[in-house]
């Protein structure tokens, strides 16, 4: 399975955020979708950093919640892997794994058609692995 199948399964949303926006809002954003991280926006290319649940919990650690009203670009990751819609999910969780990333942005002919979690690419596994056992079954059951 790739990046394409799971868009096509989950959808091509993606929640945004520009990033002189507050994390305050940010934190809204996040709650009010139930989902935990969004793509920073406001630069020249389609994305210019990621803002998750754990970026803000960790600045409200260091500095209670006066952070939130920092801006978003105080706080964003700016070192952003992403993927394409032809990365396979074994790749996806190697990336994930050795990046230590929960969200990749997708990327194809320069713009932003996708997002995908570490939940989306354990989900597929999950299912690949299901259909695997199931085919397995049939052949051991026609025997």
């Amino acid at each position: 399975m790739n990046v394409a199948q799971l868009l096509d399964f989950k959808g091509h949303e993606v929640a945004t955020i520009n990033q002189s926006r507050s994390i305050a809002d940010a934190v809204g954003m996040m709650k009010e979708r139930g989902i935990g991280a969004l793509v920073v926006t406001g630069g020249e290319p389609p994305l210019v950093g990621m803002i998750s649940e754990r970026d803000v919990v960790r600045a409200l650690g260091a500095r209670g919640a006066e952070a939130l009203q920092d801006q978003v670009s105080t706080l964003m990751s700016r070192d952003i892997v992403t993927c394409t819609l032809d990365t396979t999910c074994a790749t996806l969780m190697g990336l994930m794994t050795a990046e230590r990333v929960r969200h990749l942005p997708v990327l194809e002919a320069g713009s932003l058609v996708g997002l995908i979690s570490i939940g989306d690419v354990v989900r597929a596994r999950f299912e690949e692995l299901e259909r695997d056992r199931q085919e397995l079954l049939e052949y051991v059951q026609a025997r």
